[in-house]
């Protein structure tokens, strides 16, 4: 093997390493310098398998200097977060190379920097994935960037994998790109969480047809293990107790150093826990996908400064964020792999000799990761029903609101289907417009599905094993990931004791409690509505729709949730439940004038018995001027808008004389929101002034 200074690409680099770095000191790591030799001499194909931090990006700014030193074209990187790209911008450019992107926050340079790369003057380009399955880029500009392109590199590239812990569809159209390529562009992956299986499958995407030698992909794995990071678990299984753990280790002399992440795996969760820690004098803000781009950046940046203590996050901050002295990682609850937690958890102790990485396990953990295992695929009868759809419409296509209308299937799962669809090839798009693809060879992959679930359930076995078997934390990681010398850490919670084993405050574990319970969930009411004949949306008339609406509790949360559910399966609700619905309502901004009720179909009636109750607590006239007129089946079935509506329609009917003030209309369950959207609809067509719909609890 060659030194770094036998010969002079090796010096070059040395000299672009620190560079790249600002430390005249700097030197390469295991693999570096093998992996830039390939790319730049051979023009090969390479994956590295590296540990967070061991330096990939390194990789590929100094081999997109020396190649384009060589005259190579420009570098082309996919990568997954724009908080990546922001990063990497800066890096590049301190090495003097021209760095631009394409994304989403940017579109008014779209045209100046297709001009530059017109004029050669663009070293290196940075795209989300999302471009590569957007018209405008794939049509137009990818086909001279992917011509003209030195290095193409895939960042997390085992989002390429649908077997891997984060498969991201946009990643397939990776194989446009490839296909593109000048015969002597050199090919880079990157990524710190894949094991045997997704190696096995990225290599296989990635590597050129034909004979080994300079085609095969060359693979450099390296040990994952985070010498920085001390590991424990706590068994905390009500969220209360979760809560209180937070506040007790966020604040105060004993509080974790530096700033830091919690993870949660809703959005939801993440808010509940940002607000409970704000409210007890914490630095704590939310962070999740259904924030504004820009929202999100501007967090980014306050956590870099420390400017705040805590980011509560989703997932959505994860892959490529980049604070070298974040000092902890706290899971609120548990992901559904092993191999998810450790992408995470590698965000700590980056750039510090020490970390705290705490997974603190909740009994709802495993419900919401089944809701994600189940789901991640399709079923065969909801793809056909698609894709004939398609077939009727014919060259007009149809697009995705008009779909749906035709197939009982949720509006998030239908599009994304229709994305794994177009990238496979079965579905095309033009013009917003969804078209089947005429003599496509495209099946459905029942059986593949079926493994990938199967790994799924393995893999959540294994994430619940995590910290109960007595093995290493780290070695866990490490062997999940197929490390090839896996080994004890030495000073994780397994091997050295654990630090934060001790039952949290009782005081603060019942602050957590009436937290959880005192927190409304508003929803929107319905603006549009299928048509009864053609499925169409169509606006429905303020004269006919519902106000906001609020529930007490949210299917799954740990506030009222559980207890309701309960009693209105026994039929009906107790005197605690009435009484925080009538707070709920007296803290809201409404003035109800009487009280009426969706009749549940549940024996008991539970939902009118709660109605009447409701109305004597608040001291408002009963109604009860809502029948049922028809058993239809239950609501959490119909999936699609169009279904779900008409399983609604003609149901219930209005007996009676409607007051002419505001209402208040009681049910138990929200499902999709149509029952009470139509028989709001149906009392202020009778003269109801206003009506304000108020459940129990939302969710299937």
């Amino acid at each position: 093997m060659s030194t770094l200074t036998d010969t002079p690409l090796a010096d070059e680099a040395l000299g672009r390493l620190r560079q790249l770095t600002g430390n005249g000191e700097a030197t390469f790591r295991e693999h570096q310098l093998d992996a830039i030799r390939d790319l730049v001499e051979d023009r090969a194909r390479v994956l590295c398998v590296q540990r967070t931090g061991w330096g990939k990006s390194a990789v590929y700014f100094v081999a997109t200097a020396l190649l384009r030193a060589r005259g190579a074209g420009p570098t082309l990187i996919v990568s997954p977060l724009l908080s990546l790209m922001r990063n990497q911008l800066q890096a590049a450019e301190a090495m003097g190379l021209r760095a631009h992107t394409i994304n989403s926050t940017n579109q008014a340079e779209w045209s100046t920097i297709e001009g530059l790369i017109a004029s050669d003057d663009v070293d290196l380009l940075l795209i989300g994935p999302e471009r590569l399955n957007a018209d405008r880029f794939r049509e137009r500009l990818l086909p001279v960037v992917a011509a003209r392109t030195g290095l193409l590199v895939i960042d997390e590239a085992h989002c390429v994998s649908d077997w891997g812990h984060d498969f991201r569809p946009d990643y397939r159209r990776i194989n446009d790109v490839l296909a593109g390529l000048p015969e002597d562009a050199a090919v880079l992956g990157t990524t710190a969480t894949a094991n045997d299986r997704v190696v096995s499958d990225v290599v296989e995407q990635l590597a050129v047809e034909g004979d080994a030698g300079a085609g095969e992909l060359r693979t450099y794995r390296g040990s994952l293990a985070r010498t920085s990071l001390r590991l424990e678990t706590v068994e905390l299984p009500h969220p209360a107790e979760r809560l209180a753990w937070l506040v007790e280790h966020l604040r105060g002399p004993d509080a974790l150093e530096g700033s830091g992440i919690v993870y949660a795996l809703t959005v939801a969760d993440a808010q509940q826990v940002a607000a409970f820690l704000q409210e007890h004098g914490i630095s704590a803000e939310a962070y999740t996908g259904q924030q504004a781009s820009e929202d999100r950046v501007a967090l980014e940046e306050r956590l870099q400064r420390d400017d705040v203590k805590v980011v509560v996050a989703t997932s959505a901050l994860g892959m490529g964020y980049d604070k070298p002295d974040l000092g902890f990682i706290v899971h609120y609850q548990a992901p559904g792999s092993v191999v998810a937690y450790y992408q995470q958890v590698g965000r700590a102790g980056r750039g510090v000799d020490h970390a705290e990485v705490v997974l603190l396990r909740g009994r709802e953990d495993r419900r919401i990761q089944d809701f994600f295992i189940t789901q991640a695929f399709p079923s065969a009868e909801r793809v056909a029903e698609v894709r004939g759809v398609l077939a009727d419409a014919g060259d007009a296509g149809a697009t995705t609101r008009e779909i749906q209308a035709q197939v009982n299937l949720g509006l998030t799962r239908l599009e994304a289907m229709l994305k794994v669809l177009d990238v496979e090839g079965a579905v095309g798009r033009s013009g917003g417009r969804w078209v089947d693809v005429p003599g496509s060879t495209w099946t459905y992959d029942a059986e593949r599905y079926r493994h990938v679930t199967e790994l799924r359930r393995a893999e959540q076995e294994a994430m619940a094993a995590y910290g109960t078997d007595g093995r290493c934390l780290m070695r866990t990681l490490q062997e999940q990931l197929d490390d090839p010398d896996p080994s004890d850490c030495g000073r994780c919670a397994v091997c050295a004791g654990p630090r934060y084993a001790a039952a949290p405050d009782r005081e603060l574990v019942r602050a957590g409690q009436a937290a959880l319970r005192s927190r409304p969930v508003d929803f929107d009411p319905k603006r549009m509505a299928p048509d009864a004949t053609t499925g169409a949306m169509r606006k429905i008339p303020e004269n006919v729709r519902v106000e906001p609406g609020r529930a007490l509790a949210r299917r799954g949360d740990a506030g009222w949730d559980e207890q309701v559910r309960e009693e209105i399966a026994a039929g009906r609700v107790g005197d605690d439940v009435v009484a925080a619905m009538a707070e709920l309502v007296r803290g809201w901004r409404i003035r109800p004038e009487w009280v009426a009720a969706v009749p549940s179909r549940r024996a008991g009636d539970p939902s009118s018995d709660l109605g009447a109750r409701l109305a004597a607590a608040l001291e408002l006239p009963w109604h009860p001027v809502v029948v049922r007129r028809e058993e239809r089946p239950r609501q959490a079935d119909q999936r699609g808008a169009a279904q779900q509506a008409a399983n609604v329609r003609g149901a219930f009917g209005i007996a009676g004389e409607v007051p002419a003030g505001a209402c208040l209309l009681v049910d138990d369950v929200r499902q999709s929101g149509w029952t009470g959207a139509m028989v709001g609809g149906q009392l202020r067509r009778h003269g109801a002034a206003r009506v304000h719909p108020v459940v129990l609890s939302t969710g299937g």
